[in-house]
């Protein structure tokens, strides 16, 4: 599954384009590689998400069209959720 359909599928980031936009300013990296929104995902990859002074980074756990909430928590976990200083950022 690409990358900004997961984002959204997942309710991490809410809207598709929203996650494509980060994705391509270079905010997003998946296994530790700067990742594109047509990135294919698969189970088990870690998603580290900038969020200005947050950095998310999570755990893809299932992949699912579906978009029901009680779904959605299920499809990744949380390994880290950490502020950063504006100096620390790339």
């Amino acid at each position: 599954m690409r990358l900004d359909k997961y984002l959204k599928v997942s309710r991490i980031i809410k809207r598709r384009t929203v996650a494509k936009e980060v994705a391509d300013k270079g905010r997003i990296k998946v296994n530790g590689i700067l990742a594109k929104s047509s990135t294919d995902l698969k189970i088990n990859d870690e998603i580290e998400i900038r969020f200005g002074n947050k950095i998310l980074t999570v755990k893809v756990l299932e992949m699912k069209d579906s978009t029901k909430k009680e779904d959605a928590a299920k499809m990744f976990e949380i390994i880290s959720e950490k502020r950063v200083e504006s100096d620390e950022q790339d």
